[in-house]
């Protein structure tokens, strides 16, 4: 998907990208039992998860890109955590849904049917958002290299891993650093950690993760701006360094008798700067040059997210055994990697073209021109 979009074009993939999430999700919602269909049930389920597999790991990436190359330079930052901030309140809204269905239906009652609900809420929406994409417009930048045709000579992916090894190498680890972020703190500790551990009620901690989720929402856009106004450095180690401090305060303060405000309050100061999230698409977008950018960012972030986000439940799994602060010394490790990147020129200068023809760094510098 990544490699037709720097080919034929952004637009077009971005709306592929969501009819492929949406209808899969429309169809688990819809699906026959096992009892009315058999052993067909579940490999339904299966394929679909695949699709929907398969459409997520072009639609981050696309968006990112999309986005970026829509938004002027003196924006860029906030362009890009703000669409960060959108995806992160999908992730609020999941958790409202889960809320209200557990509220609503016994248990009894959502392992029967109501388990459908946000499946079919969400391929509607998915629908939707497929009817909305229609409006949209190719990004200035590939309409300017496709005039100039300067679009990929050869696959964009064999020109990923052949010139530009390094910012693969740095979207790599800020893509561990975000997953860890994500998959530790927000999908995680609410089941794991608050109720496994502390023994927290469900309704208590699932009130306290919307907390977290809506500040992590505000958080990506406060991050994104303050990158345009301070710099993309000091931006990403402000944020990362918080999340240190902020994941050793959360995690050493939980306890069994703790209040409902007092583990949302804490909950949601950490979401806030696990909203460091936004620095990653902002260095990693700014990485490759525009000729190679979607299929850069896709290869890169979801190899490295396919393994980290993978290994991070088991890893995290296992360390809880020996200690209840796994997760902050987990959080904090990948969070100082961050910090370590920061530093690099690529990172928070953006694409420095080492191994590219004087023919790509003239074509990028008169693509930039189109978006600033």
């Amino acid at each position: 998907m990544a490699h037709y979009g720097d080919i034929i074009g952004r637009k077009r993939m971005f709306t592929l990208s969501i009819f492929l999430m949406a209808v899969p999700t429309l169809v688990i919602g819809l699906l026959p039992t096992y009892a009315s269909i058999g052993v067909a049930a579940p490999l339904l389920l299966l394929l679909m998860r695949i699709m929907q597999g398969a459409a997520i790991g072009g639609e981050m990436p696309g968006a990112w890109v999309f986005i970026a190359e829509h938004t002027p330079k003196q924006r860029y930052g906030l362009g890009v955590g703000t669409l960060t901030s959108g995806i992160t309140g999908g992730i609020l809204l999941g958790s409202i849904v889960a809320i209200i269905v557990q509220r609503s239906y016994s248990a009894q009652e959502v392992n029967d049917f109501a388990w459908r609900i946000p499946f079919i809420l969400g391929g509607i929406f998915g629908l939707i958002s497929v009817y909305l994409r229609r409006f949209l417009q190719e990004t200035p930048i590939f309409k300017e290299m496709a005039a100039k045709k300067a679009l990929a000579q050869e696959m964009p992916v064999v020109s990923v891993i052949k010139n530009h090894k390094q910012a693969c190498l740095i979207t790599a680890a800020l893509t561990w650093s975000l997953s860890t972020a994500i998959v530790v703190t927000i999908l995680m500790t609410p089941s794991v950690i608050v109720e496994g551990i502390y023994k927290i009620d469900r309704t208590t901690s699932l009130e306290a993760n919307c907390v977290a989720t809506l500040t992590l929402t505000l958080g990506c856009i406060f991050w994104g701006w303050l990158g345009d106004k301070l710099g993309t450095r000091a931006s990403m180690t402000l944020s990362w360094g918080g999340l240190i401090v902020t994941a050793f305060h959360f995690y050493g303060s939980l306890d069994a008798n703790m209040s409902g405000i007092q583990l949302a309050f804490n909950y949601g100061l950490m979401g806030f700067f696990v909203g460091a999230i936004a620095t990653t698409p902002i260095v990693s977008t700014r990485a490759f040059p525009p000729s190679i950018r979607f299929s850069g960012l896709s290869f890169a972030y979801n190899m490295a997210y396919a393994v980290f986000g993978g290994l991070t439940p088991m890893l995290t799994g296992a360390w809880l055994e020996k200690t209840a602060m796994a997760g902050a010394y987990y959080v904090a490790a990948v969070s100082a990697l961050a910090i370590v990147i920061a530093f690099l020129p690529l990172a928070y200068k953006g694409w420095i073209a080492v191994n590219a023809s004087s023919r790509e760094k003239e074509i990028a510098l008169q693509v930039d021109k189109v978006a600033s």
